[in-house]
């Protein structure tokens, strides 16, 4: 079995969605097919969300009525046979007054509101997939995809829901169903948070003991650096698993953070792929290591750093503990941290409990708070062995940088620098770690 997963790019139209059958169709053996909502549906849903918790209807009915003539419009230009087309349209709109009931209920959950993408774009994707000649059978993931912990899923709860599911169901070449989707422990619907149709993909894959699994996008697996801000990266053929679960956590977009740890214990890959180029090679994430030494540098926006002075306390027993107990109090992690003689610097991706957090370390010292930094992430097995790794450090000579992270582990070196300067550090680290490297190799 194998998992395949195509995010919102790859079914964001009729052409798009074609380019995905015919993949589906060029793999041989049974699959499990993850969809996400057709791209820009899910901020639409979060839009309507809002407005109508705030009473605002008439705005809310004429998203309602883009959001409902988009599909439709799907339908029309996808599916060709005129009683397909119709059973689809009747099937869709019994889907979309499920979500006018859903947001007539005062309150509902934005959760409720906003799955209902993935959950559209699956029902027209397997109706078309059996006009087309591809038999298959929809899932509806709220049956099996419960997860109460999104750090830590429950792969033998998945597994023992899905194998009930895919025995009730007909058995099938193909199976579709929809990402992002889960059941909280509240046995409430709620989501993997956004990009976790990957997240899906993998927990399923893992609990189906896939031999591999597939993640489609619009980019040709990763790159060494970010293409949105540097120009001459490379994709790269292979990952091993920590690579690219540092990568991914340290803001590589390609892959939403927590897809490398269901399938990582069971050692089964992950390919990086491009719909639109499914010939390219890719990445494979693997246990396999194929090069030792610099990979790639990845930037993750949106950090706070937090510097503690305290001339009397920072060297006394049990100092450093009463202020992660702090953080850990409001379920906060820490990114990074450096210590001196007389301070402990640290930083954090997640503000919401700053000011309850500032409050209660007060006590401690004096507190330095500075927002709006990105963490640029320098990747790859034995990176710290590297002879080239060196020059990261002449950064130094071009911009001010605030922290330094040297050692925590031996795949990853991290520098803290103002967003201001995020690009400009990423060009830098480029020509110093990569262009430089292929000079010498010439």
């Amino acid at each position: 079995m194998k998992v395949l997963k195509f995010g919102g790019t790859s079914v964001g139209s009729a052409e798009s969605i074609r380019n995905v059958r015919e993949i589906i169709n060029s793999q041989k053996g049974r699959k499990i097919v993850v969809v996400s909502a057709m791209s820009g549906v899910t901020n639409q849903l979060l839009e309507i969300s809002e407005v109508y918790n705030y009473g605002k209807e008439d705005k809310g009915q004429g998203l309602m009525l883009e959001l409902k003539l988009k599909h439709l419009q799907l339908i029309e230009e996808l599916i060709e046979n005129k009683e397909t087309k119709k059973v689809t349209r009747n099937l869709f709109h019994e889907l979309y007054h499920q979500l006018e009931e859903t947001l007539k209920t005062k309150p509902f959950y934005e959760a409720e509101v906003i799955t209902f993408g993935e959950s559209f774009l699956s029902l027209i994707f397997s109706q078309y997939l059996e006009e087309q000649g591809v038999s298959n059978t929809l899932l509806d993931a709220k049956d099996f995809m419960h997860v109460s912990n999104v750090e830590n899923p429950e792969i033998q709860t998945v597994q023992k829901l899905l194998k009930s599911t895919l025995e009730r169901e007909v058995t099938s070449e193909v199976y579709v169903t929809q990402g992002f989707i889960r059941i909280d422990r509240n046995k409430n619907i709620s989501t993997l948070k956004r990009g976790g149709s990957d997240y899906t993909a993998t927990i399923i894959g893992a609990a189906v003991n896939a031999t591999e699994v597939q993640i489609w996008t619009d980019i040709d697996g990763f790159h060494n650096n970010d293409p949105r801000f540097v120009e001459n990266t490379t994709a790269l053929t292979s990952l091993t698993f920590e690579e690219a679960a540092e990568l991914a956590y340290f803001g590589a977009k390609i892959l939403h953070p927590q897809t490398v740890s269901p399938v990582k214990e069971k050692g089964i890959p992950i390919y990086l792929k491009n719909t639109f180029t499914p010939n390219a090679p890719g990445t494979c994430i693997s246990d396999e290591h194929h090069t030792i030494g610099l990979k790639a540098i990845s930037a993750k926006d949106g950090i706070t750093a937090i510097k503690i002075k305290s001339n009397r306390m920072l060297m006394a027993h049990g100092f450093l503990k009463k202020i992660f107990d702090v953080f850990d109090k409001h379920e906060t992690a820490i990114d990074m941290i450096t210590t001196s003689e007389i301070a402990i610097s640290l930083t954090i991706d997640d503000a919401r409990n700053l000011d309850k957090i500032l409050s209660e370390l007060d006590e401690y010292g004096e507190i330095t708070v500075d927002s709006d930094h990105s963490i640029i992430c320098v990747v790859g097995e034995g990176v710290i062995n590297d002879h080239e790794t060196f020059r990261l450090f002449e950064l130094l000579n071009d911009l001010p940088v605030r922290m330094i992270s040297y050692g925590g582990s031996s795949n990853n070196i991290s520098l803290l620098v103002d967003t201001t300067n995020k690009v400009q550090a990423l060009k830098l680290l480029h020509q110093k770690l990569f262009e430089v490297k292929i000079l010498n190799a010439t």
